[in-house]
């Protein structure tokens, strides 16, 4: 957000004025507290601990493996190790099915593992379970665009969007979810065009990852900003900031400065 204070934690009301004052909002997936520790010194606004974890870290070949016990465990490591960042983090595969799983789940993430703010791959039929977390006091972040925990049903990861009715439907749904009470919107692998739409029409920050530049901030998995991705393959919508830098520190640095700057994504980046 480009006036870092490593005093001050970054809330969410911070991430709102960013978004009204136009400062651009640099997010980042950490698992463990060594890792976070790093990603906050870097100046990251906001840390994730994703359910990527089951991929970059466990090994697996997809994230709908991981548990709500695994999810609890790496939030409780990241948090021992930021100190400014707001840390968000991800309710696994089936953990929100109702509005009192969902509540009782992401009461674990807050109270167990240190979490500020829960997210989940939601549409708008999660619209009851968004306003039932909201109104008991957790704040959350809805995840549209490409939804990884459904990879068995797609059966690749697919830009979602490009067909002018799903973009409809994920405007629709942008619109249906803020109005229920989410705090932040995740946008991953959607046309730039359409972010842009959504962005500009949302009253919420807006964060991407494979969305453009026009989302009000930007998210990556670490291991592929460290040019570490299991497999070697890393998403198109990625950058190896490690290039040209000797050490984690530096790349962390320089994709802070790139999305605070917005210097990344370019349109190499984006669909």
């Amino acid at each position: 957000m480009n006036e870092t204070n490593p005093q001050k934690r970054v809330t969410l009301a911070e991430l709102r004025r960013a978004s009204r004052d136009g400062r651009k909002i640099a997010c980042l997936t950490a698992y463990d507290a060594a890792f976070s520790r790093l990603a906050d010194e870097a100046g990251v606004d906001l840390i994730l601990v994703g359910d990527t974890l089951g991929m970059v870290v466990q090994g697996e070949q997809t994230t709908t493996r991981v548990s709500m016990d695994d999810m609890v465990y790496h939030t409780r490591l990241a948090a021992a190790g930021r100190r400014r960042a707001l840390l968000m983090a991800d309710m696994p595969f089936l953990s929100f099915t109702h509005p009192e799983k969902a509540l009782l789940n992401a009461a674990r993430l807050i109270q167990e593992g240190g979490a500020e703010i829960v997210k989940l791959e939601a549409g708008g039929d999660q619209a009851a379970v968004i306003e039932h977390l909201s109104k008991q006091g957790v704040p959350v972040c809805a995840h549209l665009g490409l939804h990884p925990q459904f990879i068995h049903k797609l059966g690749a990861y697919r830009v979602q969007g490009r067909e002018p009715a799903v973009a409809e439907r994920l405007i629709r749904d942008a619109r249906t979810l803020e109005e229920a009470g989410a705090e932040l919107l995740l946008l991953e692998c959607v046309p730039a065009t359409l972010a842009r739409e959504i962005t500009r029409n949302a009253g919420i920050p807006v964060i991407g990852i494979g969305a453009g530049l026009d989302c009000d901030g930007q998210i990556l998995v670490l291991h592929d900003v460290l040019g570490i991705t299991p497999g070697g393959q890393p998403p198109r919508f990625s950058q190896n900031f490690m290039t040209g830098h000797d050490s984690v520190h530096g790349a962390l640095h320089a994709y802070v400065e790139a999305v605070h700057n917005s210097q990344f994504p370019t349109p190499d980046h984006s669909f």
